[in-house]
């Protein structure tokens, strides 16, 4: 009995992982299959590439034409889109934060008083200077 159960334990710890990993692969494949079926035209999507478009012909069996930039289409195969993904929605909050305020000149004029405690002081340490040659 105790010969037995050796072989078993090693095929139990070799078998079941193997099982599990086949599962996940097949969940994965089915999953990728539901998305290439569901892709219609106006889906945003990512290709394995990383190339985002939106579908603008999914008529034909293996391949999908994706518009990649305004009145530009190109044929891929179906295979080749990753993901969809949300299209980008850009809000008006957005297109005013890319404004960025430049410094105003006035901020680094002088004040012009001339007092030295209107000045910024600054103190620079300085190594002393190597000695070669002596040792």
């Amino acid at each position: 009995m105790q010969q037995l159960l050796l072989p078993l334990l090693l095929v139990l710890v070799l078998a079941v992982p193997l099982v599990m990993s086949t599962r996940k692969q097949k969940k994965q494949q089915a999953a990728q299959q539901d998305l290439q079926s569901s892709l219609a035209p106006g889906d945003r999507v990512m290709t394995t590439s990383g190339l985002y478009g939106t579908v603008a012909d999914a008529s034909g069996d293996n391949t999908i034409d994706i518009e990649i930039a305004p009145g530009v289409v190109t044929t891929w195969l179906r295979l080749a889109v990753r993901e969809k993904v949300e299209p980008v929605v850009e809000t008006d909050e957005d297109a005013t934060d890319d404004v960025v305020d430049a410094p105003a000149e006035e901020s680094i004029i002088e004040s012009g008083s001339g007092s030295k405690d209107d000045e910024p002081q600054t103190t620079a340490q300085v190594a002393p200077p190597l000695e070669h040659g002596k040792k």
